[in-house]
């Protein structure tokens, strides 16, 4: 199956299924000497694991625990491939067995069946948000790498179920991952949590908007033309499932503006910028601003509400799914936008190394 690498020169390939054994992967072209530590990475994963607070996760409780297999010496990387492995333990397959032969609305039966001729029906197999834990884990990797050049990353959602987060300020962002939802505002968090319950009594989901951000981005790191940064930037959020839309900077809001108010002014080196609109990036390169991008996240197309459907035969049918599932893709969605955002900050750096330039 193409498809599970991502990255040129730091890159990332990944293995696994929602009810299989269990996922992995392999991250070849991290430096060596990079401090890095099974512990490091679990403070990742375990953002991302199920029984997150705030209602929207999954009941299915699995540890994700990691284990380093290649790569790792006395707590630092060696400079070759870094082999990982999390197991399975809380797999139900029997949960699916009413949709071995029916296509579920939203998610990706259809589409495999099409394309290969069968389908791993427990739980999407392949196509399962249950993959993104090994992006997770290469996410830790860039980032360890990263915080050497001192990059650092703050992703948070601002929307949650059409509840938008109250104005916030950089003192409550500072808060804001030790919070539920890792909401960038204290007053937003019971506001979802109601939005959540009701949403759960109703037997249906929510989507929501989360904010990338890229703080120490070196100036220069992007290629012109068909490689620039917010291109590779949006092509790494897109790719994973749930997402549905991209904006950098001011984005769509760029469109109702003028020429005179969205671009940013150009200060000396060492004043204070006035403004972001371009998210950090010109002409596709980086511009020493933070990077800034939004995402758009579908709600959860597992609901227990009834659905129109087809079965493997075309015939017309319908369908409510039993099972364990997210409510919402966020708050668990947020530690894998961060992942992406990092493995496509670590590939332009390497990437630009290469060509002589710094960091």
């Amino acid at each position: 199956m193409s498809g599970d690498s991502f990255g040129r020169l730091f890159r990332l390939t990944t293995f696994g299924e929602s009810h299989g054994r269990g996922l992995g992967g392999v991250v070849e072209g991290c430096p060596a000497g990079v401090p890095l530590s099974e512990e490091a990475i679990q403070e990742k994963l375990d953002k991302r694991k199920p029984g997150q607070p705030g209602g929207a996760s999954t009941t299915r409780k699995e540890p994700d625990r990691v284990q380093l297999y290649s790569g790792v010496l006395e707590g630092a990387t060696t400079g070759t491939a870094i082999g990982f492995l999390i197991e399975n333990q809380d797999q139900r397959s029997r949960d699916y067995s009413k949709v071995k032969d029916v296509y579920r609305p939203g998610h990706a039966d259809i589409t495999y069946d099409a394309k290969y001729g069968v389908r791993d029906y427990r739980g999407g197999g392949r196509s399962s948000a249950r993959e993104t834990v090994s992006r997770v884990v290469g996410g830790a990797v860039a980032q360890a790498f990263l915080a050497g050049l001192g990059v650092s990353f703050r992703v948070f959602p601002v929307e949650l179920g059409g509840v938008a987060a109250p104005a916030f300020s950089e003192a409550d962002l500072a808060s804001a991952q030790e919070r539920p939802f890792f909401a960038p505002h204290p007053d937003a968090v019971e506001a979802w949590k109601e939005r959540v319950a009701e949403v759960k009594k109703d037997g249906d989901s929510i989507g929501g908007v989360v904010q990338v951000e890229i703080h120490g981005m070196p100036t220069g790191l992007g290629e012109p033309v068909f490689d620039k940064l917010d291109a590779r930037l949006a092509y790494a959020l897109m790719g994973v499932g749930a997402v549905k839309g991209v904006e950098i900077g001011s984005g769509f809001a760029a469109a109702r503006s003028l020429g005179s108010v969205n671009n940013d002014p150009l200060v000396p080196i060492g004043m204070e910028q006035s403004s972001n609109n371009a998210g950090g990036i010109l002409g596709g390169i980086s511009d020493g601003r933070p990077v800034v991008a939004r995402v758009a996240v579908k709600p959860i197309p597992s609901i227990f509400k009834e659905q129109r459907t087809v079965n493997s035969s075309g015939e017309a049918t319908t369908i409510s799914m039993g099972g364990r599932h997210d409510v919402s893709a966020i708050p668990r969605i947020v530690p894998v936008l961060e992942a992406m955002a990092s493995l496509v900050t670590a590939d332009f750096v390497l990437l630009q190394r290469r060509m002589g330039g710094r960091p």
